[in-house]
């Protein structure tokens, strides 16, 4: 199986191509650094340097052409002000989906977060507030599209820990942490999987 990873050198992107190569899928991961491609060879995926805040509709869809799945990980990451929210984690995300409908690759895994209501509570930080906002606006952009099986994903608290004991996966779960390996671990069984399309799913840490 052929999977390309938007936001490809990201933590759970690279555990996530990790696990695809060693049972024998392809991995690719979209990057725009292209100092990071080398760390995407060593995880055993192809790289691609492609910066989809700038991309063209043609760009991404060369990107995408002969996929069977693709895995939305892409994110501004911290230190990132509130626009690159906007332009990375909900922009970004409708243009790799809209690419994906137009390329027929049908199968579609984002990875988002839990609690995006909080975007507007009292005194909430004004950049995390726009990265809920950029999320919940991607989520509901998905949701819309039937030319795509999509599947959304929402981890709690992210930890390097190792995926040790077991994981809580329910459309509704109180928070929680959970450590990116499941994650990833996660995504590879949502592949396979066509019991999960059309839903919205959050994971925690069960022990």
């Amino acid at each position: 199986m052929r999977v390309v990873i938007a936001g490809g050198h990201g933590k759970i992107a690279l555990r996530l191509a990790r696990l695809l190569a060693a049972r024998g899928d392809e991995p690719v991961g979209i990057v725009r650094n292209p100092d990071h491609v080398d760390d995407l060879a060593a995880a055993g995926a192809q790289a691609v340097v492609l910066d989809l805040e700038h991309a063209s509709v043609d760009q991404v869809a060369e990107v995408l052409a002969g996929a069977d799945a693709v895995v939305f990980a892409a994110g501004a990451g911290p230190g990132s002000g509130a626009a690159r929210k906007d332009t990375v984690d909900h922009a970004a995300a409708v243009l790799v989906a809209d690419d994906a409908g137009r390329a027929g690759v049908r199968r579609h895994v984002q990875i988002s977060a839990m609690g995006l209501d909080r975007a507007e509570d009292p005194g909430i930080d004004e950049v995390f507030g726009a990265y809920l906002r950029a999320k919940a606006a991607a989520e509901e952009d998905l949701r819309a599209r039937t030319n795509l099986d999509w599947t959304i994903l929402r981890p709690g608290r992210l930890t390097d820990e190792p995926a040790t004991g077991q994981v809580r996966v329910a459309e509704s779960l109180p928070g929680g942490s959970v450590s990116r390996e499941w994650v990833a671990a996660t995504v590879v069984l949502l592949l396979d999987r066509s019991d999960d399309v059309g839903r919205t799913l959050e994971i925690v840490s069960a022990s």
